[in-house]
């Protein structure tokens, strides 16, 4: 029992050491201006550079545009009619944002009352906060099953089995 808890210390010693090693989520938002601006960013901030993007038409299944983000993570298109667009961004290493938005007639954006008041699929925990959650979740888990056994453990000494 205590070669466990010692080990599940060791664990989660190296995993808290271990901070570059974790994997993070993208983020990203549409602004408009002369065009429509798709910024793409990693949740630590660093651009989305040089990252695959595709522009879809909500009527059609083939891309309207593909290119790639510039190494701030951007990118400008010019859609060439009304209605909802779809951008999908990926990196090639398994992050991928899609983002939705609504293009009225005079190319501006329309934004939803959820989308303002969020803002775009963005994350309201951090990196950190996400794994001090993910290390609770565990811990607690463990210490279900340990209460578990250990009362198992219990009633069968005290029955004098």
């Amino acid at each position: 029992m205590r070669f466990i808890i010692w080990w599940l210390c060791v664990i989660t010693c190296l995993l808290a050491a271990a901070e570059d090693v974790w994997s993070h989520g993208v983020r990203g938002r549409i602004t408009s201006g002369e065009g429509i601006l798709v910024e793409a960013e990693y949740d630590d901030g660093e651009p989305m550079s040089y990252a695959s993007i595709e522009i879809f038409d909500s009527e059609e299944k083939l891309p309207f545009q593909t290119g790639r983000t510039d190494r701030n993570g951007r990118f400008l298109l010019y859609p060439d009619k009304m209605g909802d667009w779809k951008v999908v961004v990926s990196d090639g290493m398994g992050h991928r944002l899609a983002l939705k938005t609504n293009v009225d007639k005079i190319l501006n954006l329309k934004k939803t009352n959820e989308q303002q008041a969020k803002g775009i699929n963005e994350s309201s925990l951090s990196r950190y906060e996400r794994a001090l959650m993910g290390i609770s979740i565990i811990f607690g888990i463990s210490g279900i099953f340990f209460w578990w056994k250990g009362r198992r453990i219990y009633s069968q000494h005290k029955r004098g089995v």
